[in-house]
């Protein structure tokens, strides 16, 4: 109820000051009244005139709309938040820090990922006491706990399984994962299959012409030869080769648990030509398992982990904890052509949204 006086005339103005009986005050207050009430009945028959009036398609195309746009709101809320880069921060990032035909090089002495030293738990000790600083010690006794004992828990793993750099207590061991432990992931990577396979194609044609393609680097092995043409090499982007796979770059970011933004997160396409042997090796940390989308996979070609063989298959991934000794071969015969597989660091699923962020912090590339 809203009581809105009457302004004043002129000849009010001029006539001389009376106190006002009780009676007038009253009319006049009720009449105001009835006349706000007058106007509200009539703003509001209005309102429901004009309604009525509007045409019954355009409704329901507006009741659509704000469905749809609460539904939005609902699907972008319950989504756990992704950590991962925009593709411009990510090559400003590496192009500041120095890649050499495709592949980062470490330029810092103090590099976790690159150092074995004594210090080095201390420094890793360090970064935690600062993210703590920073955001909180919550859900931070796990990570605390395996700093604390580093050494000893690295040095007490069984022989099957030796992470070279960090290792996480308390997490489920086992050497390969159910595709369903990261379902979103896997099911978009098999999606864009085709995708990945035709920018492979046109980057593979250039080995027609020399021995080894700008971009791509050649690691050590004991027989035959292994290259692999990185987009994102230790947490770091490598621009020029993701300006060559736009398409797949992209799709890391869709990645809902691909390991972004710390030195222990990578993503390549990994090329064995026929009769190349990787020789067996442990990955950097248990914080992670490795997958493996396959895109070529010829005959007599396994992925060995934890002494359990399994073979790829294209257009299907393969998931696995690098931490456990593994080895990878291709004993197919040279007219089949090489096993090509689009390697990218996920989650371990058992790691917590709270310690994925620490370990981002504590393992930030170049810290």
């Amino acid at each position: 109820m809203v009581w809105v006086p009457l302004s004043p005339t002129s000849s009010d103005l001029r006539a001389p000051l009376r106190a006002p009986s009780t009676t007038t005050m009253s009319l006049e207050w009720l009449m105001d009244w009835s006349w706000s009430l007058d106007g509200l009945r009539d703003f509001i028959a209005t309102g429901i005139q004009s309604f009525r009036d509007c045409d019954a398609t355009a409704l329901v195309a507006v009741a659509c709309l704000l469905v749809l746009f609460v539904w939005y709101c609902y699907h972008v809320g319950r989504e756990q938040p992704r950590a991962y880069a925009t593709v411009n921060a990510l090559m400003q990032s590496a192009e500041a820090n120095g890649v050499q035909n495709g592949f980062v090089y470490c330029q810092s002495p103090e590099c976790v990922r690159c150092s074995h030293h004594d210090g080095l738990n201390q420094k890793l000790y360090h970064n935690l006491q600062e993210y703590a600083k920073r955001y909180s010690w919550s859900g931070m006794g796990r990570i605390h706990k395996g700093i604390r004992e580093q050494g000893r828990y690295l040095n007490s793993r069984p022989s099957i399984q030796k992470p070279e750099v960090f290792f996480l207590p308390d997490l489920p061991t086992t050497p390969y994962f159910s595709r369903d432990t990261q379902k979103h992931d896997v099911e978009l990577l098999e999606r864009n299959f085709q995708t990945i396979l035709c920018e492979f194609e046109t980057l593979y044609k250039a080995f027609s012409n020399c021995s080894l393609p700008q971009g791509w680097k050649m690691n050590s092995t004991p027989s035959g030869e292994w290259f692999t043409f990185y987009l994102v090499n230790q947490g770091m982007c490598v621009p020029r080769n993701c300006r060559r796979c736009p398409r797949t770059y992209r799709l890391l970011g869709s990645l809902r648990t691909c390991i972004g933004n710390n030195v222990f997160g990578n993503a390549c396409i990994s090329v064995l030509s026929p009769g190349t042997v990787i020789a067996e090796h442990y990955g950097p940390t248990n914080i992670r398992i490795r997958c493996h989308l396959g895109l070529k996979t010829p005959s007599n070609c396994e992925l060995v982990v934890g002494g359990e063989p399994q073979c790829w298959a294209e257009g299907r991934c393969l998931l696995f904890d690098d931490s456990f000794l593994h080895t990878a071969f291709h004993e197919g015969a040279p007219e089949e052509g090489p096993r090509v597989v689009f390697m990218v660091d996920l989650w371990h699923p058992n790691v917590a949204a709270a310690e994925r962020q620490a370990l981002d912090f504590i393992f930030a590339p170049g810290r």
